[in-house]
């Protein structure tokens, strides 16, 4: 191991002796301000609780688990001065917190000061160090947003509820941590990102408005052409807005027993109000429309009905659900459905330069030579998922000539297999 290996792995080493020092001593700091590293070497949140037992201890046979250090990295800690060892115990501690803080400081520590919200809260106002414990803990990925979390809440919930348990296998329920998307990485309208703000305040003041009698608030629809970003707004909003999704997909539920459906879409609506705070996303809701309009089955109208009674019963702020309901032809939809909901958000195929933006995201770690304005001005009539598949093929293609960087060649082939696949979906439309 080289020098600034070894260099390398003592730093790690220190920060979690650091940090075990400065979080036992400051009985407020929480499960969140452990960073990513140091909650997995401690195994705080293992059990799904964000409790974490202090005080937290470091052993030799911890840092080869966990960090999965060289012998000799151990050795050189043991070697500081400012580091104790425990024979019996095999325990490794700080000694001396000032000095060993500054010796972590000189020795190249500071950029895992600003990923570790305790070092950071330890170092802000030291002088010569420039760091905000504030900032460090908005950064550090938060305990509820984790699958662990996630998971514990649901089965406190289930518990022994038959009825829980078949609601909660109707859904598929996505801790915030899990979600591919981010905000950042889409290309919303104006009015799109406008609602993920307005959501952000009335989530941010829900006490307020609750206590003003203001309910009436975070009933969405989504309404588009298939690919424009429905969904992927959705899942997106769960990272934003550190909500759970719980995706809902009416053929799915109506396809179980007949006689059930009408229980279970009332179950789903239940089970959301108890995981909440969360995001409840039923996509295809022209389906009710389809069903409403074709379908004089009784089973099926009341649990269409037993549907828009629960919408009608939801509220952002007062249970903290946010209903986001996504169709592909709003114009199935009839008045009893459009009233539903407090607010219409429209989906649009994207114009030239939303276009571009997107090429421009979907490529930004890729190596590629292309024009992105040219092909914006040549993909009138993609959609967003379009375009995303247009450069995995072309992607594709250039893997096929063993290359990793894809030129004007490969996006041709990747256009042609986007207008093929139209063509054929067009096509399609018009079958009996």
């Amino acid at each position: 191991m080289s020098s600034e290996e070894c260099i390398g792995e003592v730093l790690k080493i220190m920060e979690v002796l650091l940090t075990a020092e400065i979080f036992n001593e400051h009985q407020h700091l929480d499960i969140n301000d452990l960073n990513p590293l140091c909650r997995g070497f401690f195994g705080a949140g293992n059990s799904g609780s964000p409790a974490v037992k202090r005080p937290l201890i470091v052993s030799e046979g911890m840092i080869s688990r966990a960090l999965g250090s060289p012998p000799g990295a151990c050795q050189a800690i043991r070697r500081n001065p400012f580091v104790g060892y425990d024979e019996f115990g095999q325990r490794i501690y700080i000694t001396s917190l000032e000095p060993a803080a500054a010796w972590f400081l000189k020795k190249g520590g500071m950029p895992l000061v600003e990923r570790n919200p305790v070092l950071a809260y330890f170092f802000e106002g030291s002088e010569g160090v420039q760091v905000s414990y504030r900032e460090a803990r908005a950064r550090n990925p938060r305990f509820e947003d984790t699958r662990e979390y996630l998971d514990a809440k649901v089965s406190r919930v289930i518990g022994g509820s038959e009825e829980m348990r078949e609601a909660r296998d109707l859904i598929i329920i996505s801790a915030p941590d899990e979600i591919e998307y981010s905000v950042d990485r889409l290309v919303c309208t104006r009015r799109q990102e406008e609602i993920i703000r307005r959501i952000g305040i009335a989530l941010e003041n829900r006490e307020f408005l609750k206590s003003r009698g203001i309910y009436e608030f975070g009933r969405l629809l989504f309404v588009g052409p298939p690919g424009t970003g429905k969904t992927s707004l959705a899942l997106a909003m769960s990272r934003e807005l550190h909500m759970p999704v719980l995706e809902v997909r009416l053929a799915m539920v109506t396809s179980q027993y007949l006689g059930e459906t009408s229980k279970n879409v009332d179950r789903i609506f239940v089970l959301a109000k108890r995981l909440a705070p969360c995001i409840l996303f039923i996509d295809e809701f022209d389906f009710v429309a389809k069903t409403r309009v074709s379908d004089d089955h009784g089973a099926m109208k009341r649990a269409v009905n037993m549907l828009l009674k629960n919408i009608d019963q939801i509220s952002f702020v007062k249970d903290g659900v946010l209903l986001i309901g996504a169709t592909n032809h709003p114009r199935l939809l009839d008045e009893a459905a459009w009233r539903r909901f407090d607010e219409v958000v429209e989906f649009p195929l994207p114009d030239e330069r939303m276009r571009r933006e997107i090429l421009e995201k979907v490529a930004a770690s890729l190596e590629c030579d292309c024009d992105f304005a040219d092909l914006a001005a040549r993909t009138e009539g993609f959609s967003g998922s379009d375009l995303r598949m247009m450069v995995k093929e072309a992607l594709i293609s250039a893997l096929m000539r063993n290359s990793r960087r894809f030129d004007q060649t490969d996006i041709e082939k990747g256009l042609l297999r986007v207008e093929e696949r139209n063509v054929i979906r067009s096509i399609g439309t018009a079958y009996p």
